[in-house]
């Protein structure tokens, strides 16, 4: 049966703050059971923490993240760390790698994304010989077009191998219908993240750019006020999107919020996870 779990993403600050284990242990007392870690350094230690986190408290390490090549000066990658990051997989009994974003320099042209397409394709099927799938991770730009294709179909096309991750509130954001996103990509979405979108308000600051003559501020603060948001306090139609996700083949459904503007983040899951359980998802926990 499918289950809703956590983006590690959504409390990256808390690792550091209170310590991998300790972090895992808040998420299971929310009442998530499975949890895909992301901008969390897979350092020894860490792995450790993470294997003791599921065999003492029973928080599923669901999916793993790893980039094709590696970005942000050195970090572990597909082409560079590959049997580490096996290595992790294995001792955590994770059989799912996702690739988190197209590289930026990926984005500027037919060709490369083809290239990257093509590349993680091979990258797909190196992981299936380990027993490991591999998925791929969209936000808003693969909706973008070349030759009037969006880029999220080149790489699907292109990469038949490679697993989708539809993050709705990213493709809600490129413009798209997530429900319609998730039915095209049916039986390739193993996961799926759920966050929901919001539109809020200037704030009071802006009373202060004005006077100040400081008009860039002012423009800043009014593209901001497109939101990411707890799931249940946007615009986004989740009976639609949780069923259709289930439809499509999801297995893990994990909830994430990019930034929660202030509010604790623990706060956050906990309201997310309150609103899939209202709509009758307790049993997906």
């Amino acid at each position: 049966m499918a289950q809703i779990g956590v983006q590690a993403s959504t409390i990256k600050s808390k690792f550091t703050e209170l310590g991998t284990f300790e972090t895992l242990k808040k998420v299971s007392d929310l009442g998530y059971h499975a949890i895909e870690i992301s901008q969390v350094p897979m350092t020894p230690e860490n792995v450790a923490d993470m294997r003791r986190a599921q065999d003492e408290l029973g928080l599923r390490m669901a999916a793993l993240s790893a980039s094709l090549t590696p970005q942000m000066g050195g970090t572990e990658s597909l082409t560079t760390t590959f049997d580490k990051i096996v290595a992790d997989c294995k001792a955590l009994d994770t059989t799912m790698v996702r690739i988190g974003m197209l590289p930026f320099e990926a984005m500027g042209s037919l060709d490369l994304v083809v290239d990257f397409a093509g590349r993680a394709d091979e990258a797909a099927k190196a992981l299936a010989a380990e027993g490991i799938d591999l998925y791929y991770h969209n936000h808003h730009v693969e909706f973008a077009k070349f030759d009037g294709r969006f880029m999220l179909d080149v790489i699907a096309d292109t990469a038949p191998d490679l697993g989708m991750e539809i993050d709705v509130h990213w493709a809600h954001r490129g413009g798209q219908d997530p429900v319609a996103t998730l039915a095209q990509h049916a039986g390739r979405v193993k996961l799926v993240h759920l966050k929901d979108y919001r539109i809020g308000t200037m704030p009071p600051a802006v009373m202060e750019m004005i006077a100040a003559g400081d008009f860039a501020g002012v423009m800043g603060a009014f593209k901001d006020v497109v939101q990411f948001a707890e799931v249940g306090q946007g615009t986004l139609d989740w009976p639609a999107i949780v069923e259709q996700a289930l439809t499509s083949g999801a297995e893990y459904l994990f909830v994430e919020q990019d930034d929660t503007y202030g509010r604790d983040p623990f706060e956050s899951l906990a309201m997310s996870r309150d609103h899939l359980v209202s709509l009758g998802y307790s049993h997906l926990f």
